[in-house]
């Protein structure tokens, strides 16, 4: 019964993650789950948590590897397992959302850098408790889910104390959250954002690049009105041998810019010589002059290059990745006439630390040229709408996304949908955006302290319960359950 419950548990965590949103939804699956954890097969639980959760979320990726995807979904299962089995003895409320921190921190950092999607803090995205991300990121905000589900849980119980003092504890954290200090604005800029529209579940290797190209200059020309301060095209619309100032492509979109009298940022994709690339965001001026460009350090593992390619080589088809990107320098952020910009490239937007770097680098506004033309679904274009408006909570900036064939959205520094696109079509966003400055709490702390006070927790509920079950078998007495909330 209790493996089934945690089954639910995890099916209803997914059930709150974009598309389908519900956030409600993942309150009841922590609750569940903390309660289906109160008993002594707690590791087949957690596994059965984890089979729930990550089977729906990480679906996009049966398009790329089946093998692939049951092998991600069993190691993402496993970092599950491996943190809700410390969850025991009487400190079990604080050590549940304390490990749920500890294994969100570790999908975001490992393996191969981290696989952050389908977390559970996109499910919270639209509920109560988001702005809370203001003060600690994702993992404050996940956090408040596990305690949430405590609370729940209590009440389920009839616990009445524990619930009033978890639902308390949370309300206020989320309270401080709606207040918290989020920056002010400097200006605004009219930005436009283009999506060329095109064909989906097309993957980039068995794509003519310059039909793509050519659709984003239809879709600029056609709809977008001067006066505008910046235009934004998507990740690699732009695919070129060489460099780009040197070639056509370049010379066309630094035409554009100048007709346009504007700052325009393209998502350019660069060959190099050694069977290697940049993806890069490129930035042209008013008068067409190409200014530095950025390009993308957080590279997407087994879709822009592949670890230990000789080993896998062995054993899997790695024709869809044949090369691999080159990893970028320094700061997130490109120097141009509309300003300071932040810029995180596709994937990166899933990691705040990339968004939160390039705000302490003076980036004004983030930008996200994206790609999810890849794709036949919608499951990854929601979440990145959703994980971009998680980061415009942590950063206090407004984020703007360009998407070949959608979503395309602009957001505000409250993490609220402004405007977005929709999937296939060819359209172009045009909105009034601000600029700017100041840090949120979370811009200038960063998620270390979230991450040592949940090992701590952890730890010192592991040494509570190792006492309690060593004193109890000294005096010939079992373990009282009542103690457990």
């Amino acid at each position: 019964m209790s493996v089934g419950a945690g089954l639910l548990g995890g099916l209803l965590l997914a059930a709150s993650l974009p598309p389908l949103g519900g956030w409600p939804l993942g309150l009841l699956g922590a609750a569940l789950v903390f309660v289906a954890l109160d008993g002594e097969r707690r590791w087949a639980v957690a596994l059965a948590a984890g089979v729930g959760l990550y089977v729906p979320g990480l679906w996009w990726m049966r398009d790329f590897s089946l093998p692939g995807y049951v092998v991600a979904t069993l190691l993402e299962a496993a970092i599950l397992t491996a943190g809700l089995s410390l969850v025991s003895g009487r400190w079990r409320a604080v050590a549940f959302p304390a490990a749920l921190v500890v294994v969100e921190a570790v999908r975001g950092t490992w393996p191969f850098g981290g696989l952050p999607i389908s977390g559970i803090d996109l499910g919270q995205v639209d509920g109560p408790l988001a702005g809370a991300a203001r003060i600690g990121g994702r993992l404050l905000l996940v956090a408040l889910v596990g305690a949430a589900g405590v609370a729940l849980g209590a009440l389920a119980r009839r616990r009445w104390r524990a619930a009033g003092v978890g639902a308390a504890l949370v309300a206020v954290v989320a309270g401080l959250g709606v207040v918290a200090p989020d920056g002010a604005a400097d200006r605004r800029l009219r930005v436009a954002v283009v999506q060329g529209g095109g064909p989906r579940g097309v993957r980039a290797v068995a794509r003519d690049p310059a039909p793509v190209f050519e659709r984003h200059l239809e879709a600029t020309a056609a709809g977008v009105r001067p006066p505008v301060d910046l235009v934004l095209w998507p990740e690699d619309v732009v695919d070129v041998e060489g460099e780009i100032a040197d070639l056509p492509e370049g010379r066309a979109l630094a035409a554009l810019a100048d007709s346009l009298d504007t700052t325009l940022v393209a998502g350019v994709v660069q060959d190099e010589a050694g069977d290697r690339f940049r993806n890069s965001a490129v930035p042209w001026g008013p008068d067409g002059t190409m200014y530095q460009r950025y390009d993308k350090v957080h590279r997407v593992p087994f879709g822009e290059y592949v670890p230990a390619r000789r080993f896998f080589e062995r054993i899997a088809d790695l024709s869809a990745v044949p090369r691999d990107a080159l990893v970028g320098t320094g700061p997130p952020v490109l120097d141009t006439p509309a300003g300071r910009l932040g810029v995180v490239i596709s994937y990166e937007v899933f990691f705040p630390d990339r968004v939160r770097e390039a705000v302490r680098a003076g980036g004004q506004v983030v930008l996200v040229p994206t790609n999810a033309s890849s794709y036949r679904d919608e499951q990854i274009p929601a979440q990145e709408v959703a994980v971009a408006r998680l980061r415009a909570l942590e950063a206090g900036r407004w984020v703007v996304q360009a998407a070949p064939t959608g979503y395309s959205a602009v957001i505000d520094h409250r993490g609220r949908v402004r405007q977005q696109g929709g999937l296939g079509g060819a359209e172009v966003l045009t909105a009034g955006v601000d600029l700017r400055t100041g840090r949120t709490l979370f811009v200038s702390v960063g998620s270390a302290p979230w991450v040592i006070v949940a090992l701590g927790a952890l730890l010192l509920s592991k040494v509570e319960s190792l006492r309690t079950r060593f004193v109890d078998r000294k005096s010939g007495e079992p373990v009282q359950s009542s103690e457990r909330i």
